[in-house]
């Protein structure tokens, strides 16, 4: 593990952004984060920093030192990770970051556009994250597929693989169904049988339904069909 004295300056910056208000509502929409690690810095404030450091030897030795003491970090570690161009360097700093990750906020919005450019080099990284142990990377591997592989990539075998997860964890579950309700309003026909013939866990079942029902992107007759499955 580096050094830490060379990114103090991180948590100062960081702390200098507080908004104590907005740390209040940010902890409540985080059940899994301890509090004290909250510091409260609006998420557009967090980005702009990362885009102002990104690839400064501050930034890159701050890649290196895990886990982190504050929230804040995680998301500008995850942010960083963002501004990564090298697939092969994105993936890798991914594969490092993931194991520390503790709450959906860090998980779902860390997305380096590297990774959708490389689509075909991107699915066998899917799916070794979906197989993790870990919570939040079996969750980051699920999002990867309901983000790049619904429309013009998508294949019968990706929904086959989310299925096939069991997992008694709420956050790897409630990705499961969000995927099943947003594929559902991309591949209607194709997606339709994992809710008609119940192949998912009830609680699964239900989560999908919920999430279709409230999806803009499906019709008034699909969304009562889907009512009628509960």
């Amino acid at each position: 593990m580096k050094d830490r004295t060379e990114w103090t300056e991180i948590q100062k910056r960081l702390l200098a952004m507080q908004d104590t208000g907005y740390r209040a509502f940010q902890s409540s929409l985080m059940p899994s984060v301890d509090p004290a690690r909250v510091i409260g810095v609006r998420t557009p404030q967090l980005r702009s920093y990362a885009k102002q450091i990104a690839g400064t030897p501050m930034a890159n030795d701050f890649l290196e030192c895990l886990p982190h003491s504050y929230y804040e970090e995680d998301q500008l570690h995850a942010f960083l990770i963002e501004q990564i161009r090298d697939f092969d360097e994105a993936v890798a700093a991914l594969d490092r970051f993931l194991p520390f990750v503790d709450n959906w906020a860090t998980c779902d919005g860390m997305s380096p556009k590297v990774l959708g450019m490389h689509t075909d080099r991107l699915l066998p990284h899917a799916y070794r994250w979906m197989e993790s142990e870990h919570c939040y990377t079996c969750r980051y591997g699920v999002g990867m597929l309901m983000r790049y592989f619904l429309t013009d990539r998508f294949s019968e075998e990706y929904p086959r693989r989310v299925a096939e997860i069991k997992r008694d964890e709420y956050y790897v579950n409630m990705m499961i169904a969000w995927y099943f309700a947003t594929a559902l309003a991309f591949q209607y026909e194709e997606i339709l049988p994992y809710i008609t013939r119940r192949r998912l866990s009830p609680w699964i079942h239900k989560k999908t339904i919920q999430k279709a029902v409230e999806s803009r992107r499906l019709t008034d007759s699909q969304k009562q069909f889907l009512k009628s499955l509960r």
